[in-house]
């Protein structure tokens, strides 16, 4: 596997086109929307494109992601991009992270220091991981993206690889959103190769083929069914759009970075543990980072793509095997998380061997919560060390 180092510097035009376009911007009529109940609050969008104009600092943003060892290679015809980082303690695990949409690699900046040196974070440094976290393919430098058919299970397969290439034949896993699937995945398909899954988001594998949950609910879940009827009800109108006509949206976002911004930022005010107010979880700065890293890559086009993907070739078992994930498997429930599943379900769906609940933090948890995701993987695998 061919490795090259990587760093990336937007140019000058670049920014000064994203400033002129900024500035052009046209806002749309916006009234009666003091609770967002029609989307994207029209006075804070303001507020975020003047601040965006006139506080944000990308070249900050960009030393600060390029402070990390960070590399690119391809796999069967894909560019992946990520960082890669030593531990420092007497036998590092090696530990691969992955985001989900619209998440980016950079979500999981601050487990990067604690997990690969806990001792210089009062840690112990039998604790210590060789930390992967990749871009998922289409996703930010993970691009360009020129053949379609990419999904969780496929890139599933491009990381056993990733990891083989730089010499983990085990390795542990964990994943949020589409990381959650995709390391279910590795757990179900590979369970042999892995030290260990974790995630924080359950879902059935066939979700999209029609897979159910058993409404096994027991104490202390009662109100969990209700919550995600409620989300799929509410907070899902994104997912037809990116599942059935991606390409469309995705010529309106890459046009507009005042709209792109109106789409990924929406979500963190949605499915983060917010309580209403965005910035008591995300600086402006982290989110329009976010926005920057799709903007800068023109890669909304393709990360939206991997709903469609996900859903138009459907997943299929490796084997008929229970627990349909085989891998020992950790779970950090957090319990503002848009989708919640049964505890039971969840012990005869995985070789479930931790299950801890959270009452602070939602669906980023590893960017709300980092230091209870860090403290949480650490639990599970301290058990599974060879």
């Amino acid at each position: 596997m061919d490795v090259t180092p990587f760093e990336f510097r937007a140019s000058d035009d670049a920014l000064a086109d994203l400033r002129a376009r900024l500035e052009r911007t046209r806002f749309a009529a916006d009234f009666a929307n003091e609770d967002w109940r029609y989307g994207f609050n029209g006075d804070y969008l303001r507020e975020l494109v003047a601040y965006w104009l006139d506080g944000y600092d990308w070249r900050t943003q960009e030393n600060a992601i390029n402070a990390w060892p960070q590399f690119k290679t391809e796999m069967d015809g894909v560019p992946i991009h990520f960082i890669h980082v030593k531990g420092k303690g007497p036998n590092p695990t090696p530990l691969i992270l992955t985001h989900g949409w619209p998440w980016t690699f950079w979500d999981y900046r601050e487990l990067i220091g604690p997990l690969t040196d806990p001792a210089a974070y009062g840690g112990d440094p039998a604790d210590a991981f060789h930390l992967v976290i990749p871009s998922l393919p289409g996703y930010v430098f993970s691009t360009p993206l020129t053949t379609p058919g990419h999904n969780f299970w496929t890139t599933a397969d491009l990381w056993v690889k990733l990891m083989d290439g730089l010499g983990y034949p085990r390795f542990a896993s964990h994943g949020e959103d589409w990381g959650a699937f995709l390391t279910a995945q590795l757990g179900h398909k590979y369970p042999d190769r892995m030290i260990g899954v974790h995630f924080t988001t359950m879902f059935p594998l066939d979700m999209f083929g029609g897979g159910q949950v058993e409404p096994l609910w027991g104490e202390g879940e009662e109100s969990w069914e209700q919550k995600n009827i409620d989300f799929f009800a509410k907070e899902s109108g994104y997912y037809a759009l990116q599942a059935t006509k991606p390409q469309t949206l995705a010529f309106a976002m890459q046009d507009s970075p005042a709209g792109l911004c109106a789409w990924l930022v929406e979500k963190r005010r949605t499915w983060g543990h917010t309580r209403g107010d965005i910035e008591s979880r995300f600086s402006k700065d982290d989110m329009l980072t976010t926005v920057m890293l799709y903007w800068l890559t023109d890669s909304f086009g393709t990360s939206a793509r991997y709903y469609y993907e996900a859903t138009h070739k459907l997943w299929q078992p490796s084997h008929g095997n229970l627990p349909v994930v085989a891998a020992p498997t950790g779970i950090a429930v957090f319990l503002n998380e848009l989708v919640l599943q049964p505890k039971k379900w969840a012990e005869k769906y995985y070789n479930l061997k931790h299950w801890t609940q959270y009452p602070e933090g939602g669906h980023f948890a590893a960017a709300e919560e980092p230091q209870l995701v860090t403290e949480d993987i650490r639990r599970f695998f301290r058990g599974l060390r060879d």
